[in-house]
């Protein structure tokens, strides 16, 4: 099957054939937040020399790490799909990391959301012959001048060429390469944008923002993320996996359904924890100082942000 012949059907129909940022805190280093002038540059510049690693998982599923959120690859005859396009700067690395399959190019990109640590490489990948495809709300932010409170920043129109084309809506499939790859809506969780992935034949699942594997996750609440969103999510992503699953996060190292119970099982007690000081009338101040995380930051509280920093998203949301 070649690319043109890939074939795009709703979720009722792949279940009647077959039976069944933010983000940029993570990746970018603490201390470039004091800079406000230009973080998208001041990012990219991070990534442009960092270690691309590529890692196969299952059947003709692999991993690339190192630039922005973890990228997925699935390779074939009908050319290489990814899963989320990293930092720009990055172009020469993944390229070079994708060659080390073959030289088949890229022909599709699906977006998990919108955060430009995800979407940064969506131009040149595009420009190379990849359809992009993603959720309607991921082409609103990436068509406007979009704001990350959290940040302090407003992101940029992405040029015409980083848009997506390809507008999922509800779940839907893509049929490339051998595999079912289906596509999960979620309702609002980390942005209101995000898509899961699943490799059926893999079974392999990418679940975007929606996990991040060990540390604390960013809120967009900016554009429509919320604590109690991130943990519907999660539940959903026990639902949707098995014990055999290869999960891939959005950040953090390639886990298992455990990892991502342990995950679900930390925002749901620190949610708890934190409205029961919000309903006893604790200001922001006083409940961080109160320490709801405490039971998990040596596990969780070792990444980008800090336990203080996610006891402000958690409040907020509660």
């Amino acid at each position: 099957m070649n690319h043109s012949q890939m074939l795009h059907s709703s979720r009722r129909q792949f279940l009647r054939s077959a039976g069944l940022a933010a983000a940029a805190a993570s990746l970018v280093p603490h201390s470039i937040f004091g800079q406000q002038a230009d973080m998208v540059a001041t990012a990219r510049a991070a990534a442009a020399n960092a270690k691309i690693t590529l890692t196969p998982l299952r059947r003709n599923v692999s991993l690339l790490s190192g630039s922005g959120g973890n990228i997925a690859v699935l390779n074939g005859p009908d050319g290489k799909l990814l899963v989320d396009a990293g930092f720009s700067s990055s172009r020469a690395h993944i390229e070079a990391a994708l060659n080390t399959l073959d030289r088949r190019p890229i022909r599709h990109l699906i977006d998990t959301h919108w955060h430009f640590d995800h979407t940064d490489g969506n131009e040149w990948m595009h420009k190379a012959g990849a359809t992009i495809t993603a959720h309607k709300n991921t082409l609103t932010h990436l068509s406007q001048p979009t704001t990350i409170a959290a940040f302090a920043y407003t992101f940029q129109p992405a040029p015409a060429a980083a848009r997506p084309t390809d507008i999922v809506a509800d779940d839907s499939i893509l049929l490339a390469n051998g595999s079912t790859v289906v596509l999960h809506h979620y309702d609002p969780a980390h942005t209101d944008s995000d898509l899961s992935v699943n490799f059926i034949e893999a079974d392999v699942f990418h679940c975007g923002d929606t996990w991040f594997n060990g540390f604390y996750p960013f809120i967009d609440y900016s554009t429509g993320g919320s604590i109690d969103g991130m943990i519907a999510a999660s539940s959903l992503n026990l639902a949707r996996t098995a014990s055999s699953t290869i999960i891939i996060p959005g950040h953090g190292p390639v886990g298992t359904r455990a990892q991502l119970k342990e995950f679900h099982d930390m925002l749901a007690t620190v949610r708890g924890n934190v409205a029961a000081l919000k309903a006893k009338g604790m200001a922001l101040d006083a409940a961080i100082a109160a320490k709801p995380t405490a039971a998990f930051d040596a596990k969780w509280g070792g990444g980008s942000r800090k336990p203080d920093d996610f006891v402000g998203l958690v409040y907020q949301g509660v």
